[in-house]
């Protein structure tokens, strides 16, 4: 009996140290709102889609960036170390020379020559370029949406990881109380066996009870640990930091949740998926223009500056004048005829049109479908965690007679541990029925696009 009454003191200073851990104030504490905006600044994800947005900018300037002057310098110097000859008739450099004689090799050129100047063109006119200036904002857009639906994603695990890591505590803290409950029955069981009104096998029987409730609540225990690194991960927060939950599961309000429940119309431009394909339509309109744009003639001017020399001394190179040119040009591309390239671009920017359109007809059916399954699931949600409500009040109820009868010695003690296992079991049914409640209100939420706003 004493080596007994050992482990069973054991298990139930296990089951109290289990419980501390999980309740234990710890450096970092967050409500969900805390949780979330800490995610938005530092999980990866988000921060990958930050730098694809200042990538955008970039591409964006560099868009604008064909419009500006374009101004060029260039510097050269030559040592024409063999210089060519050229071949030319023989009468060329002799009047009198014979049809027949050969050919004579005249060198041109010097030892060393040498230029500088300076380049400037500018575009006066061009389709291509207006139409990508016109891009240019829409191209911004799409990359601030892609930020904001990696927001949306993140906000959304982010609150699954926090609400499941609430329902954990909760049942860790359900579990410690049965496991006080029953140690406190099998005190008394013992106290009653000890003075021969009750056999040794009902303090058996509940010896084992305690045992499998420490047991199950290890299991709850490593779940909570998980728990908490899954939503320090989704919040980006290092693994190795502490945190704390402020949020608890007894300050919400179930019935203020069911008011708040309404089957209202969806309106789908809440949606980030439907708005950025919205951009995506236009970015696709302005890219067919942009094919078309290339049927008309684009302008240009340039204007170039220079100096050059060349000599047979390198002394002599800079050392005497070097004379000026330059040139103004105005250039003027028409196009003619191109095989019908653009003919068959412009038929592939159309189909790529097409299928945004469907695209987004696509996602109008998938969010009335994800909306409707989402109210049905908060529905059922609702109806299974009243269920399971009153399933524990009488669970409990039940619990208390049967302890009443085996007292008074009109019931078994098979009975009362039947009842308590009952009891048990309808608990853990309730917050599996909460956390289903509180995942529904997360889909319903993102379904109708106000999960996140930025």
């Amino acid at each position: 009996m004493k080596n007994d009454q050992s482990i069973r003191s054991g298990l139930i200073a296990l089951a109290m140290f289990l419980s501390m851990l999980s309740v234990q104030a710890q450096e970092g504490s967050f409500t969900l709102k805390e949780a979330v905006d800490y995610a938005i600044k530092n999980n990866v994800n988000i921060k990958t889609s930050q730098l694809d947005a200042v990538s955008a900018e970039a591409r964006i300037g560099e868009i604008r960036a064909a419009g500006l002057p374009q101004v060029a310098v260039n510097l050269n110097l030559s040592d024409n170390v063999i210089i060519q000859r050229v071949f030319l008739p023989a009468n060329f450099a002799d009047p009198n020379a014979s049809p027949d004689a050969p050919p004579v090799a005249v060198q041109f050129g010097v030892k060393y020559s040498g230029s500088a100047g300076a380049t400037l063109n500018q575009l006066i006119f061009s389709g291509s370029y207006f139409i990508g200036l016109r891009a240019a904002n829409t191209y911004r857009e799409l990359a601030s949406k892609t930020v904001t639906q990696s927001k949306v994603n993140v906000a959304e695990a982010v609150t699954k990881a926090y609400y499941s890591t609430q329902v954990a505590v909760e049942r860790a803290k359900v579990l410690d109380f049965n496991i006080g409950r029953v140690d406190s029955l099998k005190r008394e069981t013992e106290i009653m066996n000890k003075s021969g009104f009750v056999e040794l096998l009902d303090v058996n029987r509940l010896e084992v009870q305690i045992n499998n409730l420490v047991t199950e609540r290890q299991k709850v225990q490593n779940l909570i640990e998980l728990s908490y690194t899954l939503l320090k991960y989704q919040m980006g927060m290092p693994l190795s930091e502490t945190i704390a939950l402020e949020d608890k599961v007894e300050d919400l309000d179930i019935e203020t949740m069911k008011s708040e429940f309404s089957e209202t119309a969806i309106n789908y431009n809440n949606r980030i998926e439907y708005s950025l394909l919205d951009t995506q339509l236009k970015l696709a309109g302005l890219d067919l223009k942009n094919i078309r744009s290339g049927y008309l003639p684009s302008v240009s001017a340039s204007f170039g500056y220079g100096h050059n020399n060349g000599r047979n001394t390198l002394p002599d190179l800079f050392g005497t004048q070097w004379f000026n040119n330059s040139v103004l040009a105005l250039n003027v591309n028409i196009p003619i005829f191109d095989g019908f390239t653009k003919k068959y671009q412009v038929q592939q920017k159309k189909v790529a049109l097409d299928k945004v359109k469907l695209n987004q007809t696509l996602l109008e059916q998938s969010i009335d479908l994800e909306s409707r399954q989402a109210a049905i699931n908060i529905k059922n949600a609702f109806a299974t965690l009243e269920t399971q409500r009153r399933n524990v009040d009488l669970a409990e109820e039940i619990v208390r007679v049967s302890k009443i009868k085996y007292k008074e010695g009109v019931g078994s003690n098979i009975e009362v541990i039947n009842a308590e296992s009952s009891f048990k079991e309808a608990q853990t049914n309730y917050f599996s029925a909460l956390y289903d409640v509180l995942i529904a209100k997360v889909d319903l939420s993102k379904a109708k696009g106000e999960l996140y706003n930025d």
